[in-house]
């Protein structure tokens, strides 16, 4: 695909709009070339038609810069062949538009292009009402992305706003809904900031910083909270299946020293999204504590198969049976002062209902899940937590396993408690850097892959009840805890690094915080 973009040729496009010959004369030799190797139509090869928006902008600027070059305003007879080539690349986009995401935007910003450039009100005009038509797919009423990845919403918000201007530089009047669906997209990206001013890495996502937008939330999360305004809220429960919630804005704690968590839940998994329903991201004192295991790049290989799958998850998972690609419902919640309470359901597995219940709580901050399955036939019941590849991993009891960056000031407390079911030899395990079966991996991005160890949480049978904490305390710190029984609800009472809290779970399986 790249190849065939001739994007690569971009260096000595420029030189040739500055007067450069030689340039020209290789620059328009090259793309030439490629025009008469590949005649209209070219979709029997993918990669050529998978990059004809990219290619069609690249003959667009070789044609102003031969423009440019020669300081002519008409294009000379010698590089008549270019307008041909635009044109058919034209028809090529009008008759295969890939729809409402990023390959259809960029589409129809390069149709247009060659309306603008060739004077063609038919290009533009089609591409104009794929515009209209596309947006408010590509970004809902919610600001969420269609396209299931945190890392391609940052994307299409800025393709969007390229369309805006795109069409505004050729006299086009761009309507308010472009607009006004970004305006709701950058509050959604703005709490789909970490702590580190980083996105939670969802979908096809690599490891991003937040694109400071001037003028929006996303300036301030991008900025760890120096420039702009904060958002108004701190959490966001969005029906396209994403929920962004933080502790505060750093008004009182200071920007990294906030809690930052995401949860997967909604449709399907579609376009770049990944089988991470009900997985949890985390982060707390300054770092990382539950990572997503990130974006292994479009090859079909076992990586990218292992990356998209539930294992790369933080979630409950059942390997002996094949994903289904659930919807996933939330199907109650509650946002409070300090904790926030939410609980999933779907068929994660032929046969096998899943349910997990969250509580997030602040001063102590921590993570409490409560996994349950059922299945008709036995199954291995497994969940995983992903941790930072810095870390170091230890299994200290069937319950425990704590995990620590050497010398770092913060380590992660992760346990479980044998509530309604027992705690069999084998609960509690580290993964790490496996190959067969692939587990223990993170990639910040699609040619980093690194080793990162992976706690599991394993049970086997036709049922399971994990309930998991997962509690970052300062390097010394440590965790205790008594149980007890108040009427129907089950009670965790907690002393984290000093702090007491209690949990309660109630009968019906909800989490609550049990105290003030």
């Amino acid at each position: 695909m790249w190849f065939h973009s001739l994007r690569w040729l971009g260096q000595g496009i420029v030189a040739a709009g500055q007067g450069d010959l030689t340039a020209l004369t290789r620059v328009n030799t090259i793309a030439y070339d490629w025009s008469r190797d590949n005649p209209y139509s070219w979709k029997a090869d993918v990669g050529a038609w998978e990059s004809t928006m990219h290619r069609t902008n690249v003959l667009i600027c070789l044609r102003q810069a031969i423009l440019s070059g020669l300081q002519v305003t008409t294009l000379p007879a010698k590089y008549a062949w270019l307008d041909t080539a635009l044109v058919n690349h034209a028809r090529f986009l009008t008759a295969n538009w890939s729809g409402a995401w990023n390959h259809g935007t960029d589409e129809s910003i390069a149709l247009f292009g060659v309306g603008c450039t060739l004077g063609r009100s038919d290009y533009k005009q089609t591409a104009q009402s794929r515009l209209a038509a596309g947006i408010t797919t590509s970004i809902d009423t919610q600001g969420s992305t269609n396209e299931q990845s945190v890392g391609y919403a940052q994307f299409n918000y800025s393709l969007w706003g390229r369309a805006v201007t795109v069409l505004q530089n050729c006299g086009a009047v761009p309507g308010s809904t472009i607009s006004s669906r970004r305006t709701l997209m950058a509050t959604w990206l703005a709490l789909a900031t970490t702590s580190l001013g980083k996105l939670h890495q969802l979908g096809d996502s690599e490891l991003l910083a937040t694109l400071a937008a001037p003028g929006t939330p996303m300036e301030y999360a991008a900025s760890l909270g120096t420039r702009g305004t904060a958002p108004s809220k701190r959490v966001g429960i969005y029906s396209a299946g994403y929920v962004f919630g933080r502790t505060g804005w750093g008004a009182v704690r200071g920007f990294t020293g906030e809690s930052t968590y995401s949860i997967r839940f909604g449709p399907a998994r579609a376009m770049h999204g990944h089988s991470d329903h009900t997985s949890i991201t985390y982060t707390a004192r300054g770092r990382d504590i539950l990572v997503d295991s990130g974006h292994a790049g479009y090859q079909n290989d076992v990586w990218r198969t292992w990356a998209k799958s539930p294992a790369a998850h933080s979630m409950m998972t059942t390997p002996r049976t094949a994903d289904r690609l659930p919807v996933t419902k939330l199907t109650r919640s509650l946002v409070k002062a300090n904790a926030e309470f939410y609980e999933f359901s779907d068929v994660p597995g032929t046969s096998i209902s899943r349910t997990r219940a969250v509580l997030v709580l602040k001063d102590p901050d921590l993570v409490v899940s409560l996994d349950r399955g059922l299945a008709k036939t036995p199954q291995a019941f497994q969940t995983l937590w992903h941790l930072p590849a810095d870390q170091r991993a230890t299994v200290y009891s069937r319950a425990t396993a704590i995990a620590m960056a050497p010398g770092d000031s913060t380590r992660t407390i992760i346990f479980q408690i044998p509530y309604r079911q027992a705690l069999p030899p084998g609960a509690t395990l580290v993964k790490q850097g496996q190959t067969n079966p692939i587990q223990g991996w993170y990639y910040p991005s699609t040619f980093n892959r690194k080793s990162a160890p992976t706690l599991m949480q394993a049970r086997s049978g036709t049922s399971a009840t994990i309930l998991s904490f997962v509690v970052p305390v300062r390097a010394t710190g440590s965790v205790t805890y008594t149980t007890h029984w108040s009427g129907t609800s089950y009670v965790i009472a907690l002393d984290v690094a000093g702090q007491r809290v209690s949990v309660g779970v109630s009968a019906g399986g909800g989490l609550y915080r049990a105290t003030p």
